[in-house]
């Protein structure tokens, strides 16, 4: 057996070249990353016991956070262990040979597009989307024309050996992309060994002001709210999901008055990940 094979797998959506994977060899380099063609398929796969772990894009600073990754984490059955924030640099690839000033169409991910738009107008190009931007590459290579591009990563170019028509084409150069990391079994860290994340899911009681009072507990026991954003459920305009990050643990006595407080004015609550918060935070 190879020293690859004897590596904890660890699942990403997508394929070669994707910046899921490229998350996978830069913060679990201790793990073989599997490609799988859905955010489904990646939990599933650690559900299945297939994988040890799952890297999970969240949200992006200049796009927003990801579809349908809110609505999948509460009925995974599994854990947030950690997080990370990975700088994205997106290039315009094209096959080679092909000229900037000839590109027409560029294709990606729907987040790759959202964070490239000012070359994409530069060019007068018409955006189209594809399921994931090394998909895009890959299809590229295989049978697109001299006039398409896509905006992938440099190990997209690399993989699928297109040429970098433009470096460096996102909109801003804080662009980065927060990554959750999936597992089975929960972690416990150390309450005191520095600054723990909570994430949890919860929806409110159907009362006047029910929010309000849900989330004064945060507020009145001093307990940072970092992240708080809101979903329907089963395609409703009457039922929200609100998914939460807050800075602390529940062993926390601040923390825990908080939780309690927010349980007495919800109808569910569901802790989906206690963790050590990312150095980059």
């Amino acid at each position: 057996m190879t020293a690859a094979q004897d590596r904890p797998k660890i699942a990403f959506q997508g394929e070669p070249g994707a910046y899921s994977e490229l998350a996978c060899v830069v913060f679990a380099p201790d793990h073989e990353p599997v490609a799988c063609a859905t955010f489904e398929d990646a939990l599933g796969a650690v559900a299945a016991g297939r994988a040890a772990r799952a890297m999970l894009p969240i949200e992006n600073s200049l796009a927003g956070r990801v579809a349908d990754i809110h609505h999948l984490l509460p009925d995974a059955g599994l854990h947030i262990v950690a997080e990370h924030f990975l700088p994205i640099r997106h290039q315009l690839l094209g096959r080679k040979g092909a000229r900037l000033e000839d590109i027409r169409v560029v294709r990606s991910h729907a987040m790759a597009l959202g964070q490239c738009r000012g070359i994409i107008k530069a060019l007068g190009a018409r955006p189209e989307m594809a399921g994931d931007t090394a998909g895009a590459a890959r299809r590229l290579a295989e049978r697109g024309g001299p006039d398409e591009a896509v905006i992938a990563s440099r190990r997209a170019a690399e993989i699928y050996g297109l040429d970098i028509l433009r470096a460096d084409v996102e909109d801003a150069g804080h662009n980065t992309t927060r990554f959750l990391q999936m597992a089975r079994a929960p972690l416990d860290p150390d309450p005191d060994d520095g600054p723990i994340v909570t994430t949890f899911v919860f929806q409110v009681r159907n009362i006047p002001a029910a929010l309000y009072k849900a989330l004064g507990g945060f507020a009145t026991n001093g307990v940072n709210m970092t992240k708080l954003e809101s979903y329907q459920l089963d395609g409703t305009f009457s039922a929200t999901m609100f998914y939460a990050d807050i800075e602390g643990h529940p062993q926390h006595p601040p923390v825990r008055r908080a939780l309690e407080e927010l349980g007495f004015f919800s109808t569910s609550l569901k802790i989906l990940g206690v963790y050590k918060a990312a150095r980059a935070r």
